[in-house]
């Protein structure tokens, strides 16, 4: 019972085959109170989701590009929390798939507001909420390559890196840990909108060492919850790698 008494907002559940989903289930199972966050015309899914969940959470409004919803979180989420989960990203079209030279400005600038800012943005906006000993876990794709077809999403992953290093440093004061789970290649909603997603499948699954399957989010999730929990409470600043150790092998 890893979270026992603690309370989580995981953000990014859109289906049950959402990574944050696991996540959330994962948090349940191991005592901890869960929290979803989810806005617009995809509000209705993630509400159906939080329906699948071992018990129903609370499910808030909050577009971590709107500056109303940010300011508006804490009296939403009500409380206090002890953990936030960042399962966010999106790129427009151009931006991936093979477009690296041609995508416009106004397309990556979106691509690097939600998926590297709103780390940020979602991290000030849950600061008022959470006491020492809280825990920021963003979910992350290792980008000290670059990978065929993901274009400016990577370099959006870049920033996201160095994202959460300097918060690191600012709430490290604050006794806030900012960490980041690299997983490996599953079969989401989001990356199945990535043009040529196939070609990451079968390399990851014959050069992780532990293997890797595509279809299993669980290790992630586990990964998450215990970055979560009080367990590495002299942690943060680190990327923790959940991809069957495809990063350490070379070809």
């Amino acid at each position: 019972m890893l979270l026992e008494g603690k309370r989580v907002l995981v953000t990014g559940v859109l289906n049950t085959d959402s990574i944050a989903f696991s996540i959330a289930r994962c948090a349940q199972e191991q005592g901890g109170e869960v929290v979803l966050s989810s806005f617009g015309r995809i509000m209705s899914l993630t509400q159906r989701s939080a329906r699948r969940l071992p018990t129903e959470p609370q499910v808030v409004e909050l577009d971590v590009t709107n500056a109303d919803d940010l300011a508006a979180l804490a009296d939403r989420v009500g409380g206090t929390l002890d953990g936030v989960v960042h399962a966010i990203g999106f790129a427009p079209e151009s931006c991936l798939g093979g477009g690296f030279l041609d995508a416009p400005w106004e397309d990556v600038a979106v691509a690097l507001q939600v998926s590297a800012f709103s780390l940020k943005s979602l991290a000030v906006a849950a600061l008022p909420l959470m006491g020492a000993g809280g825990s920021i876990v963003g979910l992350d794709f290792d980008n000290t390559k670059a990978w065929p077809v993901y274009d400016w999403m990577g370099v959006a992953k870049s920033a996201f890196e160095s994202t959460a290093r300097y918060l690191a440093r600012d709430l490290g004061p604050k006794n806030v840990r900012v960490n980041l789970v690299a997983a490996g290649p599953l079969r989401t909603v989001a990356a199945k909108s990535i043009p040529g997603f196939e070609l990451f499948e079968e390399p990851w699954a014959k050069r992780a060492p532990l293997g890797w399957d595509l279809k299993d989010p669980e290790p992630v999730a586990r990964a998450t919850v215990a970055l979560l929990s009080d367990f590495f409470p002299a942690t943060t600043g680190e990327i923790v790698h959940v991809d069957g150790g495809y990063h350490a092998i070379g070809a």
